[in-house]
């Protein structure tokens, strides 16, 4: 609980700073869209597991301070350590995206929201599985650099919390600016 009140907090400064800088730069406003692949990460508990994954991100840049993005993460599946069950996950989150130019085309980025996560587990002995859900923070950060002014390569490591799990991503992405 703590965690998430931390969080709170910082997405509320995230907004309020970047509104107040939106207020000075209104020079790159409009809708994007686009894709990732890389690996997703959990070393917790019973779980010690790589597998691939994938994404699909939409959002708003507001101007070239900040953004509201959402997205879907397809984390695979994630073995145990041992005997247990298998886990397959995906989330769907919306995050503010506060960005810092270093230069035109190079710029860092930081996010932070919320998620919706659903888990698939496999149980041992039967052939169907037993699904959970829940919501969660979800947070990261990531380099860009823009090779036009509609295409961008990302990389980006997100995590994800997930029940008393941290789900972890990194991962190239393209983003196309309309």
């Amino acid at each position: 609980m703590k965690n998430n009140k931390l969080l709170s907090r910082a997405l509320l400064a995230l907004v309020l700073g970047a509104a107040a800088l939106g207020a000075q730069a209104q020079d790159k406003p409009g809708f994007y869209a686009g894709v990732g692949v890389g690996q997703s990460f959990v070393d917790e508990n019973a779980y010690d597991d790589e597998d691939t994954a994938f994404s699909a991100f939409g959002g708003y840049q507001f101007n070239r301070y900040f953004g509201l993005e959402a997205g879907y993460s397809d984390f695979g599946k994630l073995e145990p350590k041992g005997a247990g069950r298998a886990l397959e996950a995906d989330s769907v989150s919306l995050t503010a995206v506060g960005t810092v130019p270093f230069t035109d085309k190079f710029s860092g980025y930081a996010k932070a929201g919320f998620q919706r996560w659903n888990l698939d587990r496999a149980i041992p002995g039967l052939t169907g599985t037993h699904d959970d859900s829940g919501s969660d923070p979800t947070y990261g950060l990531g380099l860009q650099y823009r090779f036009t002014d509609k295409v961008a390569l990302r990389g980006e490591y997100s995590r994800f919390e997930v029940e008393d799990l941290d789900l972890d991503l990194a991962q190239v992405q393209v983003r196309f600016d309309f």
